[in-house]
Formats: C-alpha cells, structure tokens, sequence
C-alpha cells in the first residue's frame, strides 16, 4: 500500500490537522442545523447526480454497438452491483464508527477504523479480481448471458473486475472524508471521475475503435482517477483522519465490527439488484414493451430516492457527531431538519413529474405501449413519493448511530420483506397494473412500518434530559 504517508509526513502536518480536528469539532457541535446539514448536503446530492450518470453512460454508449451488447452491460451491471454493495457497506460502516469516534474526540481510533477500512476494501477487491478471472465464464452464466451476449460481457468484464480494488477503496476514502465532514473533497473525487467517464466512452469505443473493451476501460480508468484524487486530500494533509500502515488493526472485531455496521448498507444495495431482476423477470410475461415501461419508470423514480439519499448523507455525519459527543438535542433536530428538507425535495419533484408522466415516459421511449405502461408505473411511484425520504432517513439515522438491527430490518423492507410479497400478490390480483405498483406499495408499507420505530428509537436512545434544551439548541 505505497500509497499510505510516512511517519515523517504525519508528524510534519500534526499539529496543523489537530487545529483543523478542533475546528471541524465546533463546526459540528455549534454551528446551526439548518446551515450545517445543508452545507453537508449540497455536495453529497451532487455525488448521488454524477453516480446517476456514471452508472448509465456506459449503458447509453454500449447500447450504439449492438442489442447483445447492451445486454451484456446489463448482465455485467449484477456484478458491478456486488463490488457497490460491498464497497459501500465498508465505507457506510467505517463512516458510522468514524464520526461517533471524532464526535468523541477518540481521534486514534478514527484513524484506526479508517486505515483498516481502506486496508479490507482494498483487499476485498483483490479477492473479487482473483475468483472472478478463475471463474468469469460460469459466473457470467449465472448472471444469465447467453451465447451471444457471453462474447460481449467477457471483453467488458475482464477490465472491470481489474478496477475492483480501486473502486472499493474508493468508496471507502469518500465514506471517511464525509463522516469528518469533508464533502466538497469526497464529492470532488467522485464527481471527476464520472465525468470522465461520459468523456471517455465515446472516444475509445468510437474513436479508438476497442468496442465494449473501450468503455470498461475508460470506466476503469476513471476509478483510477477518482482513487487518485481522494487520496492525495490523505496524502497532503488535508483530511483530519490518518491513513498509515502502523494504524491497520490486527483485530478481527474490528473488521467484523466495520461490516456489521455497513450491513444494512449491503442488504439495501444486494436487495436492490435482486428485486430489479425479479422485476423483470415478471414483466417479461407481459412482453419487451412492459419491461422497458416498468424499467423506464424506475429509474426515473430512482432519480429521486438519490437525491433523498444525498440530502441524508448529509445529516449522517452530523447526527454521528452529536451523538457520539452526547448532544442529543441536536441529534433529533438534524434528524427532524432532513426529514422536512427531503421531503420538500420529493413533493417538488412530484408536482414536477405527475402530471407530464406521458411526455416523461416518451422522451426515453416513444412507443405507445411503453408509455401507457410507463405513465400507470410512475404515476403509482409519484403518489408515494412524498414519504420517501422520511423512511429512508430513519434508517439511515440508526445505521450512523450504530443501531444496526433495526437499521437491517428497515433497509430490508422496500426491496425484501414487503417487495416479495407485494410482487406475488399484486401480480396475482391485478396482473400488469398491479406489477406497476409492487415498488411503491413496498415503499409505503416501509413507511407504515418506519413510523412507530422512529418514535421507539427516540424515546429509547434519543430521549432528551430537557424538553426545552430541545427547542432551544441551534
């Protein structure tokens, strides 16, 4: 790990990062909510925009060579989907012990958790590059490529898989700069690179003529460029937590540790990949037009629930604070901020959406059973949008303060324990239409269910001494 500064390095900038500690530790515990989460927010809401992007311009591109080539990104998409799963699940993980522990002013064992993050990230993607070069071809056949598409998806997936390490330790380093507060630096670092990614697509597929091969190595490439960036803000001083080899545990609770702590991390991320493909495993029953519309529909709604998620990215560091420096007051007003700025988000984009549902639907697609479909699809996910966000903060509000049970359960109810059900029942009952509904229904029982949890979460764990110190604090 030649990238890890030296001792000299870290003696060199301490004194500096101690006054730059201090200070981000009175921003935190003292500067008012409103601003706070807000300031934290508008960059993490920019990185869930250019994710967006970056997670589709290679689908878009891929799509101009050839049908069994755009299925072939598709079918490569699942594994993409574990290394996020995993990737994020560390970083969410390492990200809750970090904060609380610099909210405690327990900084050594920041850099702890940090290093070791980084350290088991990247080891991780070491382990998924290795397994998955001994066994690409079954696993892609598992995946469900076919003999036309397995031509495609091998040229793209050798590359991705090299990009594994590097883009799990990604996530990681943008994890830590945002739970010490950093999220301008940790939105640098993602959004650079998936820029560069739609830059690059279209030179080396078309330009450079290397085809599929050419956009999973301008996607690689970008990864590198992202790992480049996040971690020389380590490399010159410039993020509070240390990230050296003498801090890199020995302990495997700590591993444990970070991983149960991320776990509803990877129950959301692996659900959501499972739940998509039953999705459209279903549809396929009504024909191409039917899951085009449903998939369309979709990612239209996902859109949003990445913005609710940006804005509590931007609340996670500052609850983990808080709470790790006792200041419960704060802890439920954060709480309590993000839910009416979400919320606002998602009621704006309803209005937006729901009556130009058609006009939505046809810019991706303009076929007329696509749109039928597709209109009845996002018009069931436009009526439930305004919960949205309140749901997903609860369980992101648990998962940052260490309660990791109930963080799993809820995180496992949109796209598991309701979502299964509902497909079965509303497919059942009302065949297609119903199909249409089975993500909103799922998100709605979510809510019902996050409602009386949040109450028993305050009143048990953040329960104020004093009424009045709640309606004070700033």
């Amino acid at each position: 790990m030649t990238y890890i500064p030296s001792h000299s390095s870290i003696e060199k900038n301490s004194e500096k990062q101690q006054t730059e500690s201090l200070e981000r530790h009175n921003m935190m515990l003292k500067t008012p909510i409103p601003v706070l989460v807000t300031k934290l927010a508008i960059p993490t809401v920019i990185s869930q925009l250019i994710t967006v992007i970056y997670n589709t311009a290679d689908t878009f591109f891929v799509a101009r060579i050839h049908t069994s080539a755009a299925a072939a990104v598709g079918v490569v998409f699942a594994l993409m989907s574990i290394i996020q799963a995993f990737g994020f699940g560390i970083s969410m993980g390492a990200n809750s012990l970090i904060s609380r522990r610099l909210g405690e002013k327990r900084d050594e064992e920041a850099h702890i958790c940090a290093s070791s993050a980084v350290f088991m990230a990247f080891l991780f993607g070491i382990f998924l590059l290795i397994g998955g070069e001994f066994s690409l071809k079954s696993l892609l056949r598992m995946m469900g490529a076919t003999d036309t598409i397995l031509v495609y998806a091998l040229d793209y997936t050798k590359y991705i898989l090299m990009g594994a390490p590097l883009m799990c330790a990604s996530f990681v380093m943008h994890g830590i700069l945002r739970a010490e507060g950093e999220t301008q630096f940790a939105m640098w670092g993602i959004c650079t690179g998936g820029i560069l990614n739609c830059i690059l697509d279209p030179l080396f597929i078309n330009t450079f003529g290397l085809g599929i091969s050419g956009a999973a190595i301008a996607t690689v490439l970008s990864q590198g460029i992202s790992f480049l960036i996040l971690i020389s803000f380590f490399l010159r001083g410039r993020s509070i937590v240390y990230l050296q080899c003498k801090w890199v545990s020995a302990n495997p609770y700590l591993y444990w540790l970070i991983f149960f702590s991320g776990l509803p991390t990877v129950c959301r991320q692996g659900l959501g990949s499972l739940s998509s493909a039953v999705l459209n495993v279903l549809a396929a029953g009504y024909g191409d037009a039917a899951v085009a519309a449903i998939t369309i529909a979709n990612k239209i709604y996902m859109l949003v629930r990445n913005l609710v998620i940006g804005v509590g990215q931007g609340m996670q560091p500052v609850t983990g604070y808080n709470f790790g420096a006792g200041n419960i007051p704060r802890v439920r007003k954060a709480f309590v901020f993000t839910c009416v700025l979400g919320s606002s988000v998602c009621i704006l984009a309803t209005v937006l959406i729901a009556p130009f549902a058609s006009q939505v639907i046809a810019l991706f697609r303009p076929d007329e059973d696509v749109v039928q479909i597709g209109r009845t699809a996002l018009l069931f996910g436009c009526a439930v949008m305004p919960v949205m966000a309140y749901s997903t903060y609860v369980n992101q509000l648990g998962q940052c303060l260490g309660f990791q049970f109930g963080a799993t359960v809820l995180a496992s109810c949109r796209q598991g324990i309701f979502f299964f059900p509902a497909a079965w029942l509303l497919l059942h009952f009302a065949g297609l239409t119903g199909l249409a509904a089975v993500q909103p229904v799922a998100d709605l029982c979510t809510f019902l269910v996050s409602l009386p949890y949040q109450v028993y979460f305050f009143r048990t764990h953040l329960r104020c001494p004093d009424v009045s110190e709640a309606v004070a604090v700033n």
